[in-house]
């Protein structure tokens, strides 16, 4: 593991550890008797952070691979089927400190964001499509940048220039994408409470007439590509670089981060294991914010 990886684990213990003992709301909820767990929940959130950053996509291989190499930070490690429903468990947990972290950087007062989805795959062959468990949430849809279609999910993701996630979901791969943001944008009105005038840049497929005046009605301002027929609106020469923006954070994801690689075959194991790079992301961006005040490394997941 590299310093700077050690670093960020340690860091991220550290602050779950202390808000947990500060916050009793945040920790899971447990029978007043029982046996407790000996891996703590601060360790369960650094373990399920660092297997997304070390681009482990099994979790048994993972296991071995901490009991060789990171026994000096935990050390207690459950088995594989224990660490699994841990971690299904822990889903809330992890998007809660997710978002702990996202608001205590100086990032999260950007009054830009930027919205696109990308596709989670969950299948290929026609038995594994009608035997799954994700039947009824998973569809088949189409991914433009690959040109084919796909079983599976949709990860809709409202982040900033700087990577930031703000607000994200898991959608069947044919949900409308602008019906999905308006949706998360009123999950949580606190968003635009205190951000009057916020820029939002999407593609060519968030538009609408009543969708623009919905967000305008919300103090969001949308930039989009002018569209075929359409006179051409505002703010055109900036797409083409802030599209290479949007297409860094979804590479993070699948290349760095190894979202299409997810291996869950259950509703509970999807949502974790995509909050786990969410988690991910979001950390390191939250950790290099809080040492240097930079921008987002490059992420390089350790060869193993």
């Amino acid at each position: 593991m590299t310093n700077n990886l050690d670093t960020l684990a340690t860091a991220l213990y550290a602050t779950t550890d202390d808000l947990l003992k500060e916050r009793l709301d945040l920790v899971p909820w447990r029978p007043a008797v029982g046996i407790a767990p000996q891996l703590t929940d601060a360790e369960l959130v650094t373990l399920a952070m660092m297997q997304a950053m070390l681009g482990f996509t099994s979790e048994a291989r993972w296991l071995r691979y901490a009991r060789a190499h990171l026994r000096h930070l935990f050390p207690y490690l459950p088995q594989q089927p224990g660490y699994n429903k841990r971690l299904r468990k822990a889903a809330d947990l992890l998007r809660r400190i997710t978002r702990i972290l996202a608001t205590s950087t100086s990032a999260w007062s950007d009054d830009v964001w930027i919205v696109d989805s990308t596709p989670v795959e969950c299948g290929r062959s026609r038995e594994t499509v009608k035997r799954s468990e994700l039947a009824g949430w998973a569809q088949y849809g189409y991914c433009a940048s690959h040109s084919r279609f796909f079983w599976g999910l949709r990860l809709h993701l409202v982040c900033t220039l700087q990577g930031l996630p703000v607000a994200f979901a898991l959608t069947g791969a044919k949900a409308d994408e602008r019906e999905t943001l308006l949706d998360l944008l009123a999950a949580e009105p606190h968003l635009l409470a205190a951000r009057p005038g916020q820029t939002l840049i999407g593609d060519k497929h968030y538009f609408g007439r009543a969708f623009e005046q919905e967000l305008a009605q919300q103090g969001i301002q949308l930039l989009r590509p002018t569209r075929k027929g359409e006179r051409q609106r505002p703010g055109g020469s900036l797409f083409k670089p802030l599209r290479q923006v949007i297409e860094s954070v979804n590479e993070t994801f699948k290349g760095q981060l190894d979202l299409e690689q997810h291996r869950a075959r259950t509703p509970g194991g999807v949502i974790a294991r995509v909050m786990q790079r969410i988690l991910a992301l979001t950390a390191v961006i939250w950790h290099n914010d809080h040492t240097t005040r930079g921008t987002l490394r490059s992420l390089t997941p350790y060869d193993h």
